[in-house]
């Protein structure tokens, strides 16, 4: 493995009974970065996070994790990792700073350090004014917050978030994208699983997209974009006479690949100089006399990737075979 890898996996297989959780799973964190591990419910996430933090066993294939290997060093893993998981951990009926204390003490910090550190965990995650108030009384958000900051009481190298914004207001998600920003710009490496495509976007230096237990496309926001298609211009002219000399202008500046929509009077074509080619487009409309009712620069979203590398969309609700399983018990 290479030493900048801090989280490596190569074919890892995970079953529950019939049900293949993952796949073949192949995947890789460099350290000091932030991978996003996308996908919908049923993708396997947390279930590769699962293995990462020595929680699970897999069935097959071989993971790393800050240099030790899952299956033979999982006591060394775990002093090098901090988890942040779906479900908050912290005890309701304690303290914000209670809680952090006492998670402190659990890795062996002396009461001293334990208060200290707790401290600088309040302010950093704005919570110092509710830090003697029991967590049963913080909002979702603040629990989130806790929740996270109690996995940085020791400074680990490697964390894993697995979906920590779910079930947030947008206020509170912006709030948690803002710290995890902070954490990776400090030097953290944090592999992250997510629904959220927009999450994907703003955090990530890489996203892996799993689906099914494998991943099926890995890369940058933007490379993974361009796997659709790129920027894309359209335009919509006043009028039917025009649109012709418009689609001209439009293939001189764009490509030959432009199409035309002449009930809307719109025309569109692949765009390599976004909004550079958007301010020759106007200059040359306005020189050739024809007018225009709408010009923009379409970029695809993330969602437009799943749905062309899956099938399907990001956010719906994978229902797994264990998912139908369990349901013909319950009825």
């Amino acid at each position: 493995m290479a030493t900048d890898r801090a989280v490596h996996a190569e074919g890892l297989v995970k079953n529950y009974g019939r049900v293949r959780a993952l796949d073949g799973l192949n995947l890789h964190v460099d350290e000091g970065s932030l991978l996003a591990l996308l996908g919908p419910n049923g993708a396997g996430k947390t279930t590769a996070v699962r293995i990462f933090t020595t929680l699970l066993k897999p069935d097959a294939g071989s993971a790393q994790v800050a240099g030790f290997d899952v299956l033979k060093e999982p006591d060394r893993i775990k002093a090098h990792i901090g988890l942040a998981g779906q479900t908050v951990a912290i005890d309701e009926f304690m303290t914000g700073q209670e809680n952090l204390e006492m998670i402190g003490r659990l890795y062996h910090l002396s009461g001293k350090d334990a208060k200290r550190r707790s401290l600088e965990l309040l302010v950093q995650f704005d919570l110092t004014d509710a830090a003697h108030r029991i967590a049963k009384t913080y909002s979702g958000g603040m629990r989130r917050r806790l929740d996270l900051a109690a996995s940085l009481v020791i400074l680990p190298p490697v964390l894993f978030l697995d979906e920590p914004t779910t079930g947030l207001d947008p206020r509170s998600r912006r709030q948690m994208w803002g710290i995890i920003s902070s954490l990776v710009s400090e030097g953290s490496t944090i592999l992250l699983t997510t629904q959220y495509l927009e999450e994907a976007d703003e955090l990530a230096n890489r996203i892996a997209v799993v689906d099914a237990g494998r991943v099926i496309a890995e890369g940058t926001s933007d490379e993974l974009k361009l796997r659709v298609g790129g920027d894309r211009i359209e335009v919509a002219v006043a009028r039917d006479g025009d649109l012709a000399r418009a689609a001209e202008v439009a293939r001189r500046h764009l490509s030959s690949d432009v199409t035309i929509d002449p009930h809307q009077r719109r025309l569109s074509g692949p765009s390599r100089e976004g909004t550079r080619q958007l301010a020759t487009l106007v200059r040359e409309f306005d020189a050739a006399g024809i007018e225009i009712t709408d010009l923009q620069l379409h970029r695809p979203s993330l969602d437009d990737v799943f749905l062309t590398l899956t099938g399907h969309q990001a956010e719906e609700e994978k229902t797994t075979e264990l998912n139908r399983r369990w349901a013909r018990r319950a009825s």
